[in-house]
Protein backbone atom coordinates (compact mmCIF):
# COMPACT_ATOMS: atom_id res chain seq x y z
CA UNK A 1 0.00 0.00 0.00
CA UNK A 2 1.23 3.36 -1.13
CA UNK A 3 0.95 6.72 0.67
CA UNK A 4 1.25 8.91 -2.40
CA UNK A 5 -1.81 9.79 -4.05
CA UNK A 6 -1.84 8.85 -7.95
CA UNK A 7 -3.29 8.08 -11.10
CA UNK A 8 -2.91 7.61 -14.39
CA UNK A 9 -4.39 9.28 -16.69
CA UNK A 10 -4.32 9.39 -20.95
CA UNK A 11 -0.80 8.04 -20.71
CA UNK A 12 0.57 10.09 -17.82
CA UNK A 13 1.45 9.47 -14.58
CA UNK A 14 -0.03 11.85 -12.18
CA UNK A 15 1.54 12.83 -8.51
CA UNK A 16 -1.30 14.96 -6.65
CA UNK A 17 0.03 16.46 -2.64
CA UNK A 18 -2.52 17.93 -0.64
CA UNK A 19 0.02 20.15 0.40
CA UNK A 20 3.28 21.68 -1.29
CA UNK A 21 6.11 19.78 -1.04
CA UNK A 22 9.82 20.97 -1.73
CA UNK A 23 11.17 19.02 -5.08
CA UNK A 24 14.79 18.88 -6.27
CA UNK A 25 14.50 17.96 -9.71
CA UNK A 26 16.27 17.95 -13.25
CA UNK A 27 13.06 17.71 -14.74
CA UNK A 28 12.41 19.97 -18.26
CA UNK A 29 8.67 21.48 -16.71
CA UNK A 30 9.64 22.97 -12.76
CA UNK A 31 12.84 21.77 -12.80
CA UNK A 32 15.33 23.02 -9.60
CA UNK A 33 14.80 23.37 -6.51
CA UNK A 34 11.54 24.58 -5.68
CA UNK A 35 7.82 23.49 -4.02
CA UNK A 36 5.14 21.46 -6.27
CA UNK A 37 1.28 20.73 -5.49
CA UNK A 38 1.78 17.93 -8.65
CA UNK A 39 4.48 15.57 -10.68
CA UNK A 40 3.35 14.20 -14.05
CA UNK A 41 5.46 11.59 -16.43
CA UNK A 42 3.69 11.94 -19.45
CA UNK A 43 4.51 9.54 -22.22
CA UNK A 44 5.01 11.03 -25.28
CA UNK A 45 2.89 9.71 -28.34
CA UNK A 46 4.85 7.78 -30.93
CA UNK A 47 3.66 10.45 -33.70
CA UNK A 48 5.15 13.02 -31.53
CA UNK A 49 8.55 11.82 -31.02
CA UNK A 50 10.75 13.09 -33.98
CA UNK A 51 13.09 15.05 -33.37
CA UNK A 52 11.96 18.26 -35.15
CA UNK A 53 8.57 18.26 -33.56
CA UNK A 54 7.20 20.84 -31.17
CA UNK A 55 7.56 18.79 -28.15
CA UNK A 56 11.75 18.76 -28.46
CA UNK A 57 11.66 22.32 -29.57
CA UNK A 58 9.94 23.64 -26.26
CA UNK A 59 9.20 20.29 -23.90
CA UNK A 60 8.25 22.92 -20.94
CA UNK A 61 5.69 24.45 -22.57
CA UNK A 62 4.34 21.18 -24.14
CA UNK A 63 4.08 19.86 -20.91
CA UNK A 64 2.22 22.75 -19.20
CA UNK A 65 -0.56 22.09 -22.00
CA UNK A 66 -0.49 18.30 -21.12
CA UNK A 67 -1.25 19.55 -17.41
CA UNK A 68 -3.37 21.84 -18.32
CA UNK A 69 -5.25 19.38 -20.53
CA UNK A 70 -5.88 17.05 -17.37
CA UNK A 71 -7.18 19.91 -15.30
CA UNK A 72 -3.57 19.93 -13.03
CA UNK A 73 -3.54 23.49 -10.65
CA UNK A 74 -1.02 25.07 -9.31
CA UNK A 75 2.79 24.55 -9.18
CA UNK A 76 3.93 21.82 -11.39
CA UNK A 77 7.16 19.34 -12.05
CA UNK A 78 6.80 17.32 -15.13
CA UNK A 79 8.91 14.87 -17.33
CA UNK A 80 8.24 12.64 -20.61
CA UNK A 81 9.47 9.00 -21.19
CA UNK A 82 8.40 6.74 -24.45
CA UNK A 83 7.83 4.21 -21.81
CA UNK A 84 4.44 2.72 -22.22
CA UNK A 85 2.88 3.61 -18.34
CA UNK A 86 1.64 -0.16 -17.68
CA UNK A 87 5.39 -0.16 -17.91
CA UNK A 88 5.52 2.42 -14.34
CA UNK A 89 7.08 0.81 -11.18
CA UNK A 90 5.97 1.42 -7.93
CA UNK A 91 8.14 0.50 -5.28
CA UNK A 92 8.12 1.31 -1.25
CA UNK A 93 10.68 0.64 0.84
CA UNK A 94 10.44 1.73 4.81
CA UNK A 95 12.17 1.21 8.11
CA UNK A 96 10.93 2.55 11.63
CA UNK A 97 9.10 5.98 10.67
CA UNK A 98 10.77 6.32 7.94
CA UNK A 99 9.45 5.24 4.23
CA UNK A 100 9.94 5.85 0.51
CA UNK A 101 7.93 5.53 -2.46
CA UNK A 102 8.89 5.23 -6.08
CA UNK A 103 7.69 5.88 -9.54
CA UNK A 104 9.71 4.78 -12.18
CA UNK A 105 9.82 4.45 -15.64
CA UNK A 106 13.24 2.66 -17.57
CA UNK A 107 13.89 2.69 -20.69
CA UNK A 108 17.86 2.18 -22.23
CA UNK A 109 17.72 2.80 -26.18
CA UNK A 110 19.42 6.16 -25.14
CA UNK A 111 21.71 4.30 -22.81
CA UNK A 112 25.42 5.92 -22.73
CA UNK A 113 28.36 6.07 -20.32
CA UNK A 114 29.50 8.80 -18.38
CA UNK A 115 32.74 10.06 -20.93
CA UNK A 116 31.50 9.07 -23.82
CA UNK A 117 31.77 11.71 -26.79
CA UNK A 118 28.92 14.24 -26.84
CA UNK A 119 26.61 13.20 -30.05
CA UNK A 120 23.02 14.53 -31.19
CA UNK A 121 21.85 11.27 -32.85
CA UNK A 122 19.56 10.19 -30.75
CA UNK A 123 17.30 7.02 -31.59
CA UNK A 124 14.07 8.62 -32.47
CA UNK A 125 12.49 6.82 -29.46
CA UNK A 126 14.76 8.30 -26.99
CA UNK A 127 14.85 5.88 -24.24
CA UNK A 128 15.19 7.56 -20.59
CA UNK A 129 15.41 6.44 -16.67
CA UNK A 130 12.58 8.45 -15.28
CA UNK A 131 13.06 8.37 -10.91
CA UNK A 132 10.08 10.04 -8.82
CA UNK A 133 10.81 9.87 -5.22
CA UNK A 134 9.21 10.62 -2.50
CA UNK A 135 9.35 10.52 1.44
CA UNK A 136 8.01 11.21 4.29
CA UNK A 137 10.67 13.32 6.11
CA UNK A 138 11.58 16.74 5.79
CA UNK A 139 14.78 16.41 4.01
CA UNK A 140 16.94 19.66 4.24
CA UNK A 141 18.49 20.88 0.97
CA UNK A 142 21.80 19.20 1.31
CA UNK A 143 20.53 15.91 2.08
CA UNK A 144 18.37 16.65 -1.19
CA UNK A 145 21.22 17.13 -3.17
CA UNK A 146 22.59 13.89 -1.24
CA UNK A 147 19.40 11.88 -2.72
CA UNK A 148 20.17 12.51 -5.84
CA UNK A 149 23.89 11.29 -5.37
CA UNK A 150 22.62 8.11 -4.33
CA UNK A 151 19.94 7.70 -6.70
CA UNK A 152 22.59 8.29 -9.50
CA UNK A 153 24.96 5.51 -7.58
CA UNK A 154 22.09 3.14 -7.08
CA UNK A 155 20.84 3.17 -10.87
CA UNK A 156 24.19 2.98 -12.71
CA UNK A 157 25.00 0.04 -10.35
CA UNK A 158 21.90 -1.27 -11.35
CA UNK A 159 22.52 -1.05 -15.20
CA UNK A 160 25.83 -2.83 -14.38
CA UNK A 161 24.43 -5.57 -12.76
CA UNK A 162 21.76 -6.06 -15.66
CA UNK A 163 24.93 -5.37 -18.18
CA UNK A 164 23.19 -2.41 -19.96
CA UNK A 165 25.31 -1.02 -22.53
CA UNK A 166 26.22 1.99 -23.88
CA UNK A 167 24.73 2.93 -27.57
CA UNK A 168 27.91 5.32 -27.70
CA UNK A 169 30.95 3.13 -26.51
CA UNK A 170 29.61 -0.68 -26.09
CA UNK A 171 31.32 -0.49 -22.80
CA UNK A 172 28.88 -0.79 -19.35
CA UNK A 173 26.09 2.41 -19.31
CA UNK A 174 25.87 4.43 -16.63
CA UNK A 175 22.16 5.91 -17.39
CA UNK A 176 21.29 7.59 -20.57
CA UNK A 177 21.44 10.44 -21.94
CA UNK A 178 18.01 12.15 -21.01
CA UNK A 179 17.27 10.62 -17.47
CA UNK A 180 15.67 12.59 -14.88
CA UNK A 181 15.40 12.51 -11.10
CA UNK A 182 12.64 14.21 -8.82
CA UNK A 183 13.10 14.16 -5.04
CA UNK A 184 10.01 15.13 -3.03
CA UNK A 185 10.74 16.01 0.97
CA UNK A 186 7.83 15.11 3.11
CA UNK A 187 6.17 17.06 6.24
CA UNK A 188 8.05 14.55 8.95
CA UNK A 189 10.44 14.69 10.88
CA UNK A 190 13.59 16.83 9.88
CA UNK A 191 16.92 14.29 8.14
CA UNK A 192 20.25 16.03 6.92
CA UNK A 193 22.29 13.43 5.97
CA UNK A 194 20.59 10.68 3.46
CA UNK A 195 24.00 9.36 2.38
CA UNK A 196 24.68 5.48 2.16
CA UNK A 197 25.62 4.81 5.62
CA UNK A 198 22.51 6.09 6.86
CA UNK A 199 19.24 4.56 7.23
CA UNK A 200 17.55 6.93 5.00
CA UNK A 201 19.82 6.70 2.19
CA UNK A 202 19.63 2.61 2.52
CA UNK A 203 15.80 3.26 2.22
CA UNK A 204 17.15 5.45 -1.44
CA UNK A 205 19.00 3.01 -2.65
CA UNK A 206 17.01 -0.26 -1.92
CA UNK A 207 14.21 1.93 -4.10
CA UNK A 208 16.13 2.87 -6.97
CA UNK A 209 17.80 -0.67 -7.23
CA UNK A 210 14.52 -2.95 -6.92
CA UNK A 211 12.55 -0.21 -8.76
CA UNK A 212 15.42 -0.20 -12.07
CA UNK A 213 16.06 -3.79 -12.00
CA UNK A 214 12.06 -4.43 -12.43
CA UNK A 215 12.00 -1.89 -15.22
CA UNK A 216 14.69 -2.68 -17.25
CA UNK A 217 13.70 -6.29 -17.71
CA UNK A 218 13.12 -7.45 -21.45
CA UNK A 219 11.01 -4.43 -22.88
CA UNK A 220 8.98 -4.23 -25.87
CA UNK A 221 10.35 -1.98 -28.67
CA UNK A 222 8.16 1.07 -27.95
CA UNK A 223 9.73 0.91 -24.43
CA UNK A 224 13.57 0.76 -25.34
Amino acid sequence: MLNTRYSVEHSTLILRFPKPRRVLSSAVLGGGLRSCNFVLNHQIPSSLRGPERQVFRNPSRYLRTVATALGLKGRGVGLMTAVPMDRLVCVRREARNLWVEGFITVGTANAVRAGDPATADLPVSVGTINIILVTNVRLTSPAMVEAVQVVTEAKTATLAEAKVFSKVSGVLATGTGTDATVILSGHGPRVQYVGTHTRMGALISRAVVDGVLDGVRPQSPTAK
